[in-house]
């Protein structure tokens, strides 16, 4: 069995409160999912995270190919960190963990998901040309679209050097 790992950090310059409103409301998945994927949430998006929630929702992530999806909110420390686990859905495993902390000028959003595709033998041939791009493509579009409503993050410590550095040249 072979289990791959997605790592995904970004910085925005919100607050950790602002970061938690925004990415424990089940509702705004749609707005940081590409269009494409006709993303349509079900049920289970009616409260804020919490453990134990059931979502369920639909995607067509490739051809045109209507899939269901339900995953289950199964840890949350408010303000700190969520975990989801598909419970039904397209991939033989999907364990997703949310991570967020207050860095200077903003927030440090961290994604940790752990996943099996399925099909065995076949699956791990299709993950690296057609899974693993694909969900690349997909943590990359949240990226941007995470900047464009919040903005993108300046680190003010560098801020502050180059400032320094400019004023000393």
């Amino acid at each position: 069995m072979k289990i791959y790992q997605i790592h995904s950090k970004q910085n925005l310059p919100i607050s950790v409160d602002e970061a938690w409103q925004f990415l424990s409301n089940a509702r705004n998945l749609g707005t940081i999912t590409p269009d494409y994927m006709n993303f349509n949430i079900i049920s289970g998006a009616d409260r804020p995270v919490y453990a134990g929630q059931l979502i369920q929702y639909t995607v067509t992530p490739i051809a045109n190919i209507k899939m269901q999806w339900v995953t289950e909110i199964i840890s949350v420390k408010e303000g700190a960190y969520f975990v989801d686990e598909q419970k039904y859905g397209p991939y033989a495993l999907w364990h997703h963990k949310h991570f967020i902390k207050e860095i200077p000028g903003g927030v440090e959003m961290e994604d940790i998901v752990d996943y099996k595709v399925p099909a065995g033998f076949l699956g791990r041939l299709a993950h690296p040309y057609l899974v693993k791009p694909k969900l690349d493509e997909i943590f990359e579009y949240r990226k941007k679209a995470l900047e464009e409503k919040f903005g993108v993050y300046k680190n003010p410590e560098q801020t502050a050097t180059t400032l320094k550095q400019d004023i000393l040249a």
